[in-house]
């Protein structure tokens, strides 16, 4: 029974999370859209509250921070970029990870117009960037670093 609920919650966790990519990446998403996308990726880091690890956790609370500030929900998506940040630094999670949770409150503190707060966590983030090993993710993290004005 138990591994039944674990593999039923990795399904759940995956399925939640690349539902909420495929509306974070939604041109046209509807406020219904919106409030689905919220929901999935609580779902989703729920899930992986149950039988993930620390670098699930991180980077649900990433995503959920992504979909907060599509949301224009500034507060609510830096308490869970600071909660993705101290799950990289308490358990030494590095490269994009560490990157991406800097980035997530540097475009939290964008949304909320605290603009010397987004530049020192650009800077974080940029710094953090000297970690990401592959190529090809540190582009797409410098590419997604630049989109925070």
């Amino acid at each position: 029974m138990k591994g039944r609920l674990t593999m039923e919650h990795k399904k759940m966790a995956v399925d939640c999370f690349n539902g909420t990519w495929d509306l974070i990446d939604k041109k046209d998403r509807s406020e219904t859209d919106t409030l689905k996308m919220i929901h999935m990726a609580h779902a989703s880091r729920h899930h992986w509250g149950e039988i993930g690890t620390p670098l699930e956790w991180s980077r649900g609370e990433w995503q959920i921070s992504r979909v907060y500030t599509l949301a224009n929900m500034g507060e609510s998506a830096l308490y869970h970029g600071k909660h993705a940040l101290k799950y990289c630094l308490e358990n030494n999670i590095g490269d994009f990870d560490l990157a991406f949770a800097y980035e997530s409150i540097a475009r939290a503190y964008a949304v909320l117009e605290n603009d010397d707060e987004k530049q020192m966590y650009k800077l974080k983030a940029q710094e953090a960037s000297n970690g990401i090993e592959k190529k090809e993710n540190l582009e797409y993290f410098l590419a997604e670093l630049a989109t925070i004005s």
